[in-house]
């Protein structure tokens, strides 16, 4: 009994060490980035930083360092993707959980789970070739790598993490809540809208949140097809360059220790609080619903 127990704690202890190793991690990543970043702003003001659309570190006299016309392209980017990605990823999830004959998700499944081993880089080239072209010629477009090209690429890439969540949601819901549901006269589609869905939007929102962390972090795809303008976007078809666009593109070439190099980690530090502020809302919402108070 004492070799078992003591086996026991070693385990608790060596899950309890992995687990405080990972808030380490996270919490020196947050701090590298906090340091650096501060010090953009010693020479930097915050509100020209954060309310500027102009950024240019190399401009002769005077550089511009303002973000604000790479947020609003990243965030129209990401939003072009939820509004694809979301109804499709949720339908999808319903399909497979509710509706689809057993040999019908053996094939989606893992066709799903490819979907999401796929590099980034493949889908950014997918773009380049396939869908800029496409949306160029069906807009009568000059160039087809803009925002839009950039939301679709995205949703792709959003939809595997927004289905599987969603499926495990949905398939969460307890068997006897359909079978009341069927006892009281509704048919499959009424008990999938007014009974396993509402039932399930706790892990639903959670996905869509966990969806949305996973667009406004990717680079490749962006870097790639969204044809890297600087100038404030107006609209979907115009050219855009997102955060983390800028930052894989300028971050190998800038001088370290300058203004520039410091600039792109205040950019780093601006993605992290984003994304982590998103995953602690998917988290929040769905220890509320689990709990009742929403």
């Amino acid at each position: 009994m004492n070799l078992r127990k003591t086996k026991e704690n070693v385990i608790h202890l060596f899950f309890f060490l992995t687990g405080i190793l990972v808030i380490v991690i996270l919490f020196g990543i947050f701090l590298m980035l906090l340091l650096n970043g501060l010090n953009a702003f010693k020479d930097i003001s915050i509100s020209s930083f954060f309310l500027k659309a102009t950024w240019n570190p190399s401009a002769y006299g005077k550089p511009f360092y303002g973000i604000l016309s790479m947020v609003v392209s990243t965030f129209m980017v990401t939003l072009g993707a939820m509004i694809i990605a979301v109804p499709l990823g949720i339908g999808t999830a319903c399909y497979i959980s509710e509706l689809a004959s057993p040999k019908v998700r053996e094939i989606l499944k893992p066709a799903i789970e490819i979907l999401a081993g796929i590099p980034s880089v493949v889908i950014g080239f997918l773009g380049i070739v396939l869908v800029g072209p496409l949306i160029a010629k069906i807009f009568n477009l000059t160039c087809g790598l803009n925002a839009l090209t950039g939301s679709i690429l995205l949703a792709v890439m959003a939809l595997p993490t927004i289905i599987s969540i969603s499926e495990d949601a949905i398939r969460a819901v307890p068997k006897e809540s359909k079978e009341a549901s069927f006892a009281l006269g509704a048919n499959r589609w009424e008990t999938l809208l007014r009974v396993t869905i509402p039932s399930a939007i706790s892990g639903i929102i959670s996905a869509t949140l966990l969806g949305f962390g996973r667009a406004i972090g990717e680079t490749m795809t962006v870097l790639m097809a969204t044809g890297n303008a600087l100038a404030f976007p107006h609209s979907f078809f115009d050219s855009v360059r997102t955060m983390t666009a800028t930052i894989a593109m300028e971050l190998g070439e800038v001088p370290h220790g300058s203004i520039h190099y410091y600039a792109l980690f205040a950019i780093g530090m601006v993605l992290f609080l984003l994304s982590l502020g998103v995953n602690i809302a998917a988290e929040l919402v769905s220890t509320k619903y689990q709990r009742g108070k929403v």
